[in-house]
Order: C-alpha cells, then sequence, then structure tokens
C-alpha cells in the first residue's frame, strides 16, 4: 500500500517540486508514493474564477472563500479516515513524532493556504487540522507543504535504504544529532576526533551520545526537559 498524497493549491505546477527528485522522486516513480494536485481556481467563481473575497468585519489582504475551497476539498478521491491538513503558521507544530505517525497513514489531504487565510467555517466544516511547521510567515502553503511531504516520504518504508539512516538523526532520539565527520583527516588544521579513529565502537557509541547532549543543551535546552 502505497502513501497517497492529494495537494489541493492554487498552484499546481509547484508540485512536485524538489520531491520529483533524488530518493523521493525514486520512490514517486516506483509507486511508493503517489501524488495528485487539485486545481482550487479551477472551483473558482465567475469570468476570472475568484477563490477569495475581503475579510468580513474590515482589514487588509483577501480571504479564501468556503464554498471554492470545500468544493476542491469534496472533488478528492480521498478515503474518510485519511487525514485532512491545513499548512498554517497558527496550527499544531509539526515534530518528528507527528512526521512518524502521518508516515503510517494511507496517506493525505493538504490545504495550502494562500493571502490572509481561510475562511474559519471550511475549516470546521471540512476537519481540517491546522499544521505549522515553525514560528515564521510564508507566502503561501505550498513550500510548507512540499516539506511535509519530504519528511514523510523519507520515513516510507525502502526510500533511505537503510533504516539505521534515519534511526540516529536529530529528534528521532529526542536529542539533535552528533557532529559528523569524514576522509581527509586532516583538513584545513583541523582533524577528525581520535576516538572516531579508535575503533572501539562502544567508546565511539559513549562519545557520539555526550556529543548529542552537549548539542542539545546549547542549542535546543527545550528538548532536554520534554525528554524529563
Amino acid at each position: 500500500m502505497n502513501f497517497a498524497a492529494t495537494v489541493v493549491t492554487l498552484y499546481p505546477e509547484m508540485f512536485p517540486g524538489h520531491l520529483g527528485q533524488s530518493l523521493a522522486g525514486k520512490a514517486l516513480a516506483e509507486g511508493v508514493w503517489s501524488l495528485q494536485t487539485i486545481h482550487l481556481r479551477e472551483f473558482g467563481l465567475g469570468r476570472h474564477r475568484a477563490v477569495d473575497e475581503t475579510p468580513a468585519g474590515g482589514g487588509a489582504g483577501m480571504v479564501l472563500r468556503p464554498d471554492c475551497l470545500a468544493a476542491a476539498i469534496d472533488s478528492a478521491n480521498i478515503s474518510p479516515d485519511v487525514p485532512r491538513l491545513l499548512m498554517s503558521p497558527r496550527g499544531k507544530p509539526l515534530t518528528q513524532d507527528y512526521v512518524r505517525q502521518l508516515s503510517l497513514e494511507r496517506g493525505a489531504l493538504i490545504v495550502c493556504g494562500r493571502f490572509e487565510g481561510v475562511d474559519e467555517r471550511v475549516i470546521e466544516a471540512r476537519g481540517l487540522t491546522e499544521v505549522s511547521i515553525g514560528d515564521y510567515i510564508l507566502s503561501g502553503g505550498e513550500p510548507a507543504a512540499l516539506t511535509l511531504l519530504d519528511a514523510i516520504v523519507r520515513l516510507l518504508p525502502g526510500v533511505m535504504g537503510n533504516d539505521e539512516s534515519g534511526a540516529e538523526e536529530s529528534f528521532e532520539t529526542g536529542l539533535l544529532e552528533h557532529p559528523h565527520y569524514t576522509k581527509p583527516a586532516d583538513w584545513d588544521d583541523r582533524t577528525v576526533p581520535a576516538i572516531l579513529k579508535s575503533g572501539n565502537h562502544a567508546a565511539i557509541e559513549a562519545w557520539r551520545r555526550e556529543q548529542s547532549e552537549r548539542l542539545t543543551a546549547e542549542r535546543r535546552p527545550d528538548l532536554l526537559g520534554k525528554r524529563e
């Protein structure tokens, strides 16, 4: 069973974007996951296919209409139990745990917001879960949707090739990942730590763990609190 992604967007040409390359692109070509885009403009009104209107109560910008967006969502051929997500800066934070949870689903419908936002009624009526990839504002939900899909696809069975590649990465263990080194052993007056050349795997593992804890304490002490 593949992971079926359905994306509602005003800019379908932005997909699959970088996900058509490298391991994700290979997995897409092999059917490990699939991607369908629904062009929101096709459900617009009038000669110009308008999908937005001025905000009720006044204010700057435009808001996506609930009728147009609901029609686009309803056109998707998806199972009722598939998660319905809206990329939104006010949404629940995207974490590795949530990504892993989503990767176990049959797929996801992802709505890409635009303009000032989306009419609250369609969020409620269509059961959209708002998801945020960070505390900053993008020009639209498309880059956020690509980020979400990138995180999900790499966890699908067989995509990375080596399950150990993901097991020790940042956030998988609750810690930031340890530093990495490779050849040459000496470069720019800097050397690979001697412990990594010792062949003592137990000592190397302990060193890596120590480095992960140090980096996490320095850069993301909030993660340590979550582990307690």
